[in-house]
C-alpha cells in the first residue's frame, strides 16, 4: 500500500487525474445540495 502512496505524490498524472475527479465530484455534490435546497424552499403557488 506504501507504494501506492509514494507512486500517488511523485506521478502528475495520476496526481492531477484524481485531483481533479475529486473537484468534479465536490462540483456535483455541491449542485444536487444547492437544487434540493432551492426546491425545499421554493413556495408552491396557491391555485
Amino acid at each position: 500500500m506504501s507504494v501506492f502512496f509514494r507512486d500517488f505524490f511523485t506521478d502528475p498524472v495520476l496526481f492531477l487525474s484524481f485531483g481533479f475527479l475529486a473537484i468534479v465530484i465536490g462540483l456535483c455534490l455541491f449542485y444536487v445540495y444547492y437544487f434540493m435546497k432551492k426546491i425545499n424552499d421554493a413556495e408552491v403557488p396557491e391555485q
